[in-house]
């Protein structure tokens, strides 16, 4: 039986149609500017013929669209006439759309066609690959970097990419998408110079149909197949990945042996990503890569790395995370001047640095610093941080406990890296010893710094640069054995997440946690604090938020305390004999949390402790 009409799928009414376009073209537009373009906005509107993604598309274009010749142009374009040619669909708003972008960002859109459909794109992925074609050319002390996340901001705003997902503060793009049909408007745009192929019995013959021979070349590898060698015309492409789905396994199997053949003839390659193909060795003619300026070699059970790799001059990004079994990096890493990201998260079995680290000035992004014990001229020690200022993010610094020296900690000039946003510093399992207050004095860190994590710190009391990281949103205290009296962390006006593990000194939270006595004019402590955790202090017996000084009791209705907190989670703290009744009753808590704590399992159990009432307001409570 034939249906009496057909109903295109996806496609809006005319109201609906008006509507999503109007609140995308109108966005933040005064009343008299769109009653003006109403009429003109209701004919291009029209022109969408109800697919979503057309509008979405448009309606972003016009947003950057002010005058109401400019609207006119758009109504009047020729691109709207492309639809004979590209069998309808939104091609026509895409070219519009594309058409109007800087020519940076028309050669940054068209490369995604590299990446195969549904595909999440890390950003800063994307951003290290464009920096590799030459896309992104600094201008005024603007790093790379930065422009990649602004033409990634332009290109989002105007629809090409979906699914966004953002840092907490909504700023940072750190993953998207490509919607299909904007992915084969990309790769109609390159006709085929943007290439993604699987690797079958298929695979020379789809290569050799292609009428463009591609300069950015994704081959999608099964479990079973080979490492692709003998690849045709490889020795024009400019970008090569091998998609593969292997972690770093401990078996290495010859169907992953990389041929030096290949090598010796992709020496056009600007980027080359190898991650997650079981490579156990990579071959030393990797060196005749000359202009190759970013490496992916991660989730590789690869010991070691050739020495002549430093050799590749032009290299601007090296990523080498969760490759699990690398033990060293090349002794001459210092020759890679040009190096800006070296990706080093997760090799728990890289336990040292060369020294050449510390001559890479442009380094921004450097997972982790290890320091060793004694004195080695050929290993990093903490001094070699001293002229990497422009790192930024994060960065775990591994070995502190092995420094002895708190003249040499101050040559580390941390308080000079201003973009340094997460800091993990770890003193390790070092023995205690005094100087370790004053070499944490010695790195005082830079008050831009957002997370720092403290742990293992044999030292007795923590610096006091700590009051001034006025930007500190997140902090983590743990195993700190010997220092029993905590910073008065409550002046910290950013604070919002307070993490306090393993301090087994402290016996007692008392007023100076919270607020510094000698200031009586504080009206709040911890103003922004929003999560609390306090877990595996065994010998913490009391802890009270008021809190006395020279006898005289401070009122709770002085100052504000915690008026953020919304979590609160106590484990482990066998000794602790109550929460302070003041967090209980004052503060907004929405989540209780009480763990292996026997004192306060007894005290609030539900119903039958005598402090239950207390706490049974609380929306979600669990005490175990």
């Amino acid at each position: 039986m034939r249906s009496l009409y057909n109903l295109p799928l996806g496609q809006l009414s005319c109201h609906v149609s008006w509507s999503l376009f109007k609140k995308i073209a109108f966005f933040d537009r005064k009343k008299e500017e769109c009653d003006e373009l109403e009429g003109i906005g209701k004919s291009i509107a029209e022109k969408c013929k109800g697919l979503p993604l057309t509008i979405t598309t448009i309606g972003s274009l016009m947003r950057f669209k002010n005058s109401l010749n400019d609207w006119k142009a758009v109504l009047s374009s020729e691109f709207w006439g492309l639809g004979e040619e590209t069998e309808e669909g939104p091609f026509p708003a895409l070219m519009l759309s594309y058409y109007n972008l800087p020519p940076n960002e028309k050669r940054c859109f068209s490369f995604c066609a590299f990446f195969p459909k549904d595909y999440i794109i890390e950003a800063d992925n994307l951003i290290h690959l464009w920096m590799a074609q030459g896309c992104l050319i600094s201008k005024d002390d603007v790093a790379m970097e930065a422009i990649g996340q602004e033409y990634l901001q332009n290109l989002a705003m105007r629809s090409f990419f979906q699914d966004l997902v953002r840092e907490k503060n909504g700023e940072k793009i750190l993953t998207l998408k490509m919607h299909d049909m904007v992915h084969d408007f990309a790769q109609y745009l390159t006709k085929n110079e943007c290439s993604v192929i699987e690797l079958n019995n298929d695979f020379t013959r789809k290569m050799e149909s292609l009428d463009k021979k591609p300069r950015h070349l994704t081959i999608v590898r099964s479990e079973d197949s080979c490492f692709p060698d003998n690849i045709p015309n490889v020795e024009k492409v400019l970008t090569f990945w091998v998609q593969s789905f292997h972690d770093s396994p401990p078996i290495r199997s010859q169907l992953d042996r990389i041929e030096p053949e290949f090598f010796l003839r992709s020496t056009c390659l600007k980027a080359l990503d190898l991650s997650r193909n079981r490579i156990g060795e990579l071959p030393i003619e990797v060196e005749n890569l000359s202009k190759l300026k970013y490496l992916n070699l991660s989730h590789n059970p690869l010991c070691e790395l050739p020495s002549n790799l430093c050799n590749l001059y032009n290299l601007q990004t090296l990523k080498l995370s969760a490759c699990n079994h690398l033990q060293k990096l090349p002794e001459e890493i210092g020759k890679l001047v040009n190096l800006r990201h070296l990706e080093i998260d997760r090799t728990d079995n890289l336990k040292v640095l060369p020294k050449g680290i510390g001559e890479l000035k442009s380094l921004q992004t450097l997972s982790k610093f290890i320091i060793v014990k004694g004195d080695n001229n050929a290993t990093c020690g903490i001094e070699d941080l001293g002229n990497l200022n422009n790192l930024r993010g994060c960065l775990k610094i591994e070995g502190l406990g092995n420094v002895a020296d708190a003249d040499v900690a101050k040559k580390a000039q941390m308080h000079k890296k201003i973009h340094l946003t997460d800091l993990h510093m770890d003193f390790g399992n070092s023995a205690r010893n005094r100087i370790h207050d004053e070499v944490i004095e010695a790195l005082e860190l830079n008050e831009n710094l957002q997370s720092l994590a403290i742990s293992s710190f044999v030292g007795t009391k923590f610096p006091k640069w700590m009051m001034n990281l006025t930007k500190l949103q997140k902090l983590l205290l743990q195993d700190c054995q010997n220092c029993i009296k905590l910073p008065p962390l409550g002046k910290l006006p950013s604070l919002a997440t307070l993490d306090l593990e393993g301090m087994n000194a402290v016996k007692f939270i008392g007023l100076d946690f919270s607020r510094d006595p000698s200031n009586v004019d504080a009206k709040s402590v911890f103003p922004k604090l929003k999560k609390l955790k306090i877990s595996k202090m065994e010998n913490l017996e009391e802890w009270d938020l008021i809190g006395q000084e020279d006898g005289g009791m401070f009122r709770d209705g002085d100052f504000e305390i915690m008026p953020r907190l919304r979590c609160l989670k106590v484990s482990s703290c066998s000794n602790l004999k109550a929460l302070p009744n003041v967090l209980l009753q004052r503060v907004p808590l929405k989540k209780l949390r009480i763990d292996n704590c026997t004192l306060l399992r007894e005290k609030y159990r539900k119903g039958t402790g005598e402090d239950w009432k207390r706490i049974s307001h609380i929306k979600k409570i669990r005490v175990s």
